[in-house]
Formats: structure tokens, C-alpha cells, sequence
């Protein structure tokens, strides 16, 4: 296990034209009513703590009588057209119940709760800073990862619903315990295949706290998934071994309980059969994520050194040349699914535990 250093502060890039083009042909670049600026204008705040009174680093805001109607009217309207067709006709029935924001890491998120005022029901969504790296994260987890994501672009602003699920070190730390043996095997396989999805596709960063666990009642028992929820480390460093979930030391827990359960021949076979699924997903959204790779190949999201040096890194691992080619993160990252698209079930496994 290695404590792997990320980069203090990753900067944000801005969105290209091109990149712009491709949103707005998959209807993600949308008019919205507020900007992240605008949520910037608050007068006050107070901290925000858990069931056990501890500071979850984040706070909750308050804007002026004026502006707080104004800014409440905009997020219903975004809600709106966030998760149906911008109808506001439902407006008399959803609540604005709070706005807080968080002051940790790069992204510094306003998460929104909404209301239904006639059922209680509430969910959330988050306003963020449009950085393009996060834009090709949300975009490559909706291709080719098991599940959907939805979020819209405008100008300089990201709006994401929310990805819900126990936050992995939540989960590791009060819930992995409890969890029968039947229950930890489960949760293994799932670790194993997120590790080689993340590897694959470059999302660097997950740590405990940057991913969920999902459990979902069967008529019989409980299957686990993991999902990512923090995006802004995609194809950034330069280290290869960050864009592997394993090596961080907030998981020891999930790679002990791997190493406890299984033998290397039934993680080799995981690790193909995640390899086959994401191949199938490439051909499925075969136009699609072309298009997004084009984008990602003219882009800059990295610094040149972070280049050279994950290129020649992931040369050791496939002896492929045409990565010593490669001049940014995005020709890094079609070279690797194109290598994976033709040798997936001979890929070495490289004694990853």
C-alpha cells in the first residue's frame, strides 16, 4: 500500500469550442436561469454538522429577503429542467430548503436539497464551476460505466444531480464490518472491477470518501455496487498508480478483504469480465464517445511532465508504442481504449494485489 501524493490543486481548464459543440449536439449544453457566481452573493452562513455533531466541512448559506426569492425561483426552474422538461407549472409544490456550500477540494459545490411540498419527498442537486476535466469525467462514467448521469452545461456553470449511495468511508468504517461473509465477497468482486474500470478509463483520486456504495434490497439478499462521485481527477496526474482506487491507504480495508477472499485466478477473471463489459460499451456508444475523444485529444487538461511521464508508464505495462507517441491526456486515453478494444482478454494482470 502506498500513499500516493495528488496534486495540491489542480487547476481548472476551460471549456473549448469544441467541446462546447459536442454538449450542445447531446443536450447537455443548456440555458439556465442562475450561475454559479450568482450563488456566490450570500450574506452569512452557519456550519453544517452530522447526526454525531461533527463538521462536515459544509455550511449552509443565507442570501438577502430580495435575492433569496430571485435565487430560489431559478433553482426550482433548473430543477425542473434537470430532471423533466422545465415545466413550472410544479413550482407551487417544491420548497428550496437549504443551500450550502463546501470550502473542500477543487470543485467548491453548492449542493441544492429540494422539497415536494405535498410528500416530503426531497433530493438534491449541485451547482459547480464548469472545469472541462470534471465535463469529460461525468461524460465518460455515462458510457462506460453501469449507470446514467445527468447534468447540464451553461457558460461557466455545472449543474449535477446527485449521485446517491454511502459514502465509501462511511461505509467502510460503520457498515463493512457488520457485513456477513457472503456480503464482504460481494463487495470484493464489485472493488475489483471499479479498480480496473477506473485504471481503464483514467479517473484518478478514489478515495473513500470520493465514492458510494450502493446496497439494493434483492427478494433474497443484498447486492452492493460502487459508484464514483468526485470527477475532477480525470486523465490529470502524471503517476499511473492514482488512477488505481487500491493503492490509496483509505482503501487498505477494501484490498485486505480482497486478498482475504479471493484467490489471483478469480480477480484475474473479474478484471476480464469488467474489460468485456467496457469493450461492449465502447461499441454501443460508438459515434458518441468518438466524438467526446476527439474533443479530449485537442484538449489540454494536464501538464506536459504529467503527460510524458503516464504515457511512458503505461508503454512499460503494454509495450504498445503508440503511446511514446502520444502529446496530451486524451490521445493517452483512446490509445488505452483501443489497446483494451483489441487485446481486453490478454491485457497481463500485473499483479495488481
Amino acid at each position: 500500500m502506498q500513499d500516493l501524493k495528488i496534486s495540491k490543486r489542480k487547476p481548472s481548464y476551460p471549456i473549448i469550442d469544441k467541446l462546447h459543440d459536442y454538449l450542445s449536439e447531446y443536450n447537455r449544453n443548456i440555458h439556465i436561469p442562475i450561475f454559479y457566481e450568482d450563488l456566490l452573493r450570500f450574506q452569512g452562513s452557519i456550519v453544517v454538522y452530522d447526526q454525531n455533531d461533527e463538521d462536515t466541512l459544509w455550511i449552509r448559506v443565507y442570501y438577502n429577503e430580495f435575492e433569496r426569492e430571485e435565487i430560489d425561483e431559478s433553482l426550482k426552474k433548473v430543477y425542473t429542467i434537470l430532471h423533466s422538461d422545465g415545466n413550472e407549472s410544479i413550482f407551487p409544490f417544491l420548497s428550496v430548503d437549504a443551500i450550502d456550500y463546501c470550502t473542500f477540494g477543487n470543485s467548491k459545490p453548492f449542493r441544492i436539497k429540494i422539497r415536494n411540498i405535498l410528500n416530503d419527498n426531497f433530493t438534491y442537486f449541485y451547482v459547480k464551476i464548469a472545469d472541462a476535466s470534471r465535463i469529460y469525467g461525468l461524460e465518460l462514467e455515462h458510457m462506460l460505466s453501469p449507470y446514467n448521469l445527468n447534468f447540464l452545461v451553461n457558460n461557466n456553470t455545472l449543474i449535477e444531480e446527485h449521485i446517491a449511495g454511502i459514502p465509501g468511508d462511511v461505509f467502510i468504517k460503520d457498515f463493512l464490518p457488520n457485513c456477513s461473509k457472503a456480503e464482504k465477497s460481494q463487495i470484493a468482486k464489485e472493488f475489483v472491477k471499479f479498480n480496473e474500470r477506473c485504471m481503464i478509463r483514467l479517473l484518478g483520486d478514489m478515495r473513500s470518501y470520493n465514492y458510494v456504495i450502493v446496497p439494493t434490497h434483492d427478494f433474497d439478499h443484498v447486492v452492493y455496487k460502487i459508484r464514483a462521485i468526485d470527477f475532477d481527477q480525470q486523465s490529470y496526474e502524471g503517476k499511473f498508480n492514482i488512477y488505481r482506487p487500491q493503492f490509496f491507504k483509505e482503501n487498505i480495508k477494501m484490498v485486505e478483504m480482497v486478498s482475504d477472499t479471493f484467490q489471483k485466478l478469480s480477480i484475474d477473471q473479474y478484471k476480464i469480465e469488467e474489460r468485456s463489459i467496457l469493450v461492449k460499451r465502447l461499441k454501443s456508444f460508438n459515434d458518441r464517445i468518438g466524438a467526446l475523444l476527439d474533443c479530449m485529444e485537442h484538449d489540454i487538461l494536464s501538464k506536459d511532465e504529467y503527460v510524458d511521464s503516464l504515457k511512458m508508464k503505461i508503454f512499460e505495462y503494454t509495450q504498445d508504442v503508440k503511446f511514446k507517441k502520444c502529446k496530451t491526456m486524451g490521445q493517452i486515453l483512446k490509445s488505452g481504449l483501443d489497446f483494451l478494444t483489441h487485446n481486453y482478454e490478454n491485457i497481463k494482470p500485473n499483479g495488481l494485489y
